[in-house]
């Protein structure tokens, strides 16, 4: 996009730029229904299994299969929300919220033998790695739904 493209008004000139770098809103602002549809699906998925994913509930936590719809759920919602630009930055901060509150489940998995019950014995080893990397990779979403949740505090501060 050219310097005069952004001064025309229209609907991507009038629309809030959502990056923290200049020039990246429309490439930033289509990342938005990836999020979102990347959660929803994962949320889904707590419906269709909710077993499998009960079982990385570390067992010290109260009615896993309970915790898995009231997760699946709110990744469900929260897809949703940071999808629609009136409900992005809460939504993203429910994200962040939730992926802290399910690290746990994250480690758990990690570092139990509960996935030599959920993947065939030739499986193990590379879902073992899977979930060890999975635990880093937790940061990287986090970080991305920051993106999104500080994206007005951003704004507002490049008009000052």
């Amino acid at each position: 996009m050219t310097d005069a493209d952004r001064t025309q008004s229209g609907p991507v000139a009038d629309a809030p730029d959502e990056s923290h770098s200049q020039g990246g809103g429309e490439y930033e602002r289509s990342l938005a229904p990836l999020m979102g549809a990347t959660y929803v699906v994962a949320g889904i998925a707590h419906f269709l299994a909710p077993k499998r994913f009960a079982e990385a509930v570390p067992p010290s936590f109260p009615r896993p299969v309970g915790l898995v719809y009231l997760s699946g759920i709110a990744e469900i919602l929260l897809g949703i929300g940071v999808a629609i630009p009136r409900t992005r930055r809460p939504s993203a901060w429910g994200i962040v919220a939730l992926l802290v509150a399910v690290f746990p489940a994250n480690v758990h998995l990690a570092r139990s033998d509960t996935l030599n019950d959920l993947v065939p014995d030739r499986l193990v080893d590379p879902a073992r790695l899977a979930a060890w990397i999975r635990l880093p990779f937790q940061g990287v979403l986090i970080g991305w739904a920051l993106r999104y949740a500080h994206a007005d505090e951003a704004a507002a501060t490049a008009e000052r």
